[in-house]
């Protein structure tokens, strides 16, 4: 069931200087989001991915088209509407967005403060929350004092203190290092496992939808240019731009220069493997080694993406001419092989 579901939706704002054209942000876009997903947004500067972030929160109105959350087009909600709404939603920045002033409690207590909620309930919500994060030692401490680490721990607690069902992050690791990185990821899939959370997260960074989101939007210049489940989309990108963002974490087929390289350095004929489930490696190297010929493996790698796996193996295979041959018709049994042009 869709939670959150965009349809034909268009953006304009007004022209950034007198005599400048309108600038067109969104361009018929449509994405749904599943409850309990996570869903990663990605594209390059300027895409309209922060856009669709602010039209879901509603601090921004569709030029066209309709956003609903739950089946209910917000664009028509009056301000007690919309407050109800953004109370359901909560929100992590790329600069951790903290108050300065206050105590991690303090900033995790503020949303409380702002629903009007109990001095007793502030204080166990705020109790519980340092404790999922894992600051409870950090309760009295003020932001100066924290890692960029912490403070995304506690702009994470501080957007889930009034126990919303979607949460939005805007670039929320982009300001992080990479092992600290991957511990707010952790985090957040904690957040989305065990306290059953949607969570839409925009990034640039490919590496950040491969480690949690559970499917991928990619936008372009204002529109959605391909949608699909990370898997998929990772394994067989159909887009140039997103072949682009791929490219960035898997290691994919030699071509060009890198092609010409490899068999400038290893020589005989360079094959690629196509690694899928079912696909049998090992019978691919008994069958070329059962054919007197030598093989390895010189580019590419095998990629497990909770649980399901692809991957390419580019070979150089040598030998004789007519044995290599053989060779390569036996292990074309037992998985796609593609002899790769190293002519160019």
């Amino acid at each position: 069931m869709s939670i959150i579901r965009l349809t034909s939706v268009g953006k304009t704002f007004p022209p950034p200087s007198p005599g400048a054209p309108p600038v067109l942000a969104l361009d018929d876009v449509s994405v749904e989001i599943a409850a309990g997903e996570v869903c990663g947004i990605i594209g390059y500067s300027g895409a309209g991915k922060s856009t669709v972030l602010r039209l879901i929160n509603a601090l921004e109105s569709p030029t066209t088209g309709r956003v609903e959350i739950d089946g209910a087009d917000i664009t028509r909600f009056g301000e007690r509407e919309l407050r109800r709404l953004r109370g359901d939603i909560g929100m992590i920045f790329q600069q951790f967005n903290l108050f300065d002033s206050r105590t991690v409690a303090g900033n995790v207590a503020y949303p409380l403060e702002v629903a009007g909620r109990s001095r007793a309930e502030i204080r166990t919500r705020v109790g519980e929350l340092l404790a999922f994060v894992g600051l409870s030692a950090k309760s009295d401490a003020y932001p100066e004092q924290l890692s960029g680490g912490q403070k995304q721990r506690v702009g994470i607690a501080r957007a889930l203190a009034t126990s919303p069902r979607i949460l939005l992050a805007d670039e929320a690791t982009s300001a992080l290092d990479p092992d600290t990185t991957q511990e707010v990821l952790a985090l957040l899939r904690r957040v989305n496992t065990e306290l059953g959370v949607t969570i839409v997260l925009i990034t640039h960074e490919m590496e950040v939808i491969r480690a949690l989101a559970d499917r991928v939007v990619v936008m372009e210049q204002g529109r959605v240019i391909e949608t699909g489940a990370v898997f998929d989309i990772l394994s067989a990108p159909r887009h140039a731009a997103t072949a682009r963002f791929v490219a960035s974490v898997i290691d994919d087929v030699p071509r060009g220069d890198d092609l010409a390289a490899l068999h400038a350095r290893h020589g005989g004929r360079i094959v690629t493997l196509d690694v899928r489930e079912g696909a049998r490696q090992a019978d691919v190297f008994a069958a070329l080694a059962a054919h007197d010929v030598r093989f390895e493996v010189v580019h590419g790698g095998i990629n497990d993406i909770r649980g399901q796996v692809f991957g390419h193996l580019t070979l150089a295979v040598t030998g004789d001419e007519d044995a290599v041959t053989r060779a390569l018709a036996a292990a074309s049994a037992h998985a796609p092989l593609t002899e790769e042009d190293v002519r160019g």
